[in-house]
């Protein structure tokens, strides 16, 4: 069995008790995240969730060449965190996994679970974890808010690299010296491109509306309410 480096996982790859507890943790996040998502968001913001959707979906259907003959590509769990929160987020991410799950075959339907979680759950809490600490450091000036989307994507991304190989590590595809290297290697590089994806596609909002980029308010606040103390009525 050959060993897989990209995050979606291909079914077969996953033993039943992996996928089983996956199944359910992703169920239960995207469960409370369905909630909390539509309590959150300001009605002005709505429409950007199915933009959101659509370019995460695209970038993840384009494959950049990485190191070793490998390819990669984003996965947007930043982005979208950044843009609109954690909850929202991973509803997001897991509308566009399991939409290539299902038509596409592009990871498989036994580790769907695991898909989501890895790429949707895992990326929209750790990037909005990092991000805010980052900011909170440097501060919420336009150049502070850039370096945080940055670092935050490539930490979401290894996140959920390694997220990855421990699964594959427990059910037994791979053993734990082979598989967490291989995985945290290649995604090193991958981190980077979607890091400067994020940076681009923060920057154009931050000039275009900043109001937008809801988690450079405070905490969880709806976006449409986050900068209004620094805009003109």
């Amino acid at each position: 069995m050959t060993l897989p480096i990209l995050l979606h996982i291909p079914d077969g790859f996953l033993s039943f008790p992996v996928s089983a507890v996956m199944f359910l943790l992703a169920g239960i996040f995207v469960g409370i995240a369905v909630r909390r998502a539509g309590m959150d968001q300001h009605e002005s913001t709505a429409p950007l969730l199915g933009v959101l959707a659509a370019f995460i979906f695209a970038g993840q259907m384009m494959n950049f060449p990485v190191a070793g003959g490998t390819s990669g590509h984003m996965l947007g769990g930043a982005l979208a965190a950044i843009l609109v929160g954690p909850w929202a987020a991973i509803v997001i991410l897991t509308a566009v996994v399991a939409v290539q799950a299902l038509i596409f075959q592009d990871g498989g339907l036994a580790v769907l679970g695991a898909n989501v979680f890895n790429m949707g759950v895992a990326t929209a809490f750790v990037a909005t974890a990092v991000f805010l600490v980052v900011v909170r450091v440097l501060g919420r000036e336009r150049r502070a808010l850039l370096i945080a989307s940055f670092i935050a994507a490539w930490t979401s991304v290894m996140a959920s690299a390694a997220l990855t190989a421990v699964q594959l590590a427990v059910s037994g595809t791979s053993p734990w010296g082979v598989v967490m290297p291989a995985m945290l290697g290649v995604h090193a590089f991958i981190g980077f491109g979607e890091g400067l994806i994020t940076v681009a596609a923060v920057g154009l909002v931050l000039s275009a509306r900043p109001d937008l980029v809801r988690l450079a308010g405070a905490g969880l606040r709806p976006a449409g309410l986050a900068w209004e103390g620094t805009r003109s009525v």
